[in-house]
């Protein structure tokens, strides 16, 4: 096979790819309801005048699927955390008992679910938008090639349609999980 080919099917490929690891981690910031220590993962603290992620001052965990505990390694530290917790504005009323702070998930409303949901099916559609687009470029980039047959071009085109419609398959598979996560109870 022509190298010209074979680069432009593989830079094809691995655009396509991260596309999907973009939805992947567009996916993890939509909450289905279920408490998870990575929903603190962007709260940051002043620790000695630097802004520190929690989970370099403090033990996050999840005792149950509706409660997050936050367990400083200093105690010094609650206060701090706490406020940093309502600054970061992701809707939790954290508890301070002296000891750790303690957050309480709150359930989803059915109207929440539904928002969260369109919001995943819009990540979705961006997701398939730039797979179609890593397909438009690949097939520019096939045309400007001169040294090779037509009929390779076609084959070509094909491999980059089949690419593109399972990378479109992979991104539906991953919204419909995520649609599933968001409304089931």
């Amino acid at each position: 096979m022509n190298d010209d080919i074979e680069f432009i099917l593989e830079s094809t490929k691995e655009s396509m790819v991260k596309a999907l690891d973009h939805l992947k981690k567009q996916f993890v910031n939509i909450r289905a309801g279920k408490a998870s220590p990575s929903m603190l993962g962007s709260v940051t603290v002043d620790y000695y005048g630097a802004q520190t992620p929690l989970s370099q001052v403090a033990n996050v965990n999840t005792p149950d699927g509706r409660t997050i505990t936050v367990q400083p390694w200093e105690k010094n530290m609650l206060q701090d955390i706490e406020q940093a917790i309502i600054i970061a504005n992701l809707g939790f009323n954290p508890m301070n008992n002296g000891e750790s702070i303690i957050i309480n998930v709150p359930a989803l409303t059915e109207e929440r679910r539904k928002e969260l949901a369109k919001q995943a099916k819009s990540e979705s559609e961006d997701a398939k938008i730039s797979i179609r687009s890593s397909r438009k470029e690949a097939n520019n980039e096939l045309k400007k090639l001169s040294d090779i047959s037509e009929d390779m071009k076609k084959n070509t085109e094909t491999d980059i349609q089949e690419m593109t419609d399972l990378f479109i398959k992979k991104a539906d598979a991953i919204f419909m999980a995520k649609e599933k996560e968001i409304v089931t109870l």
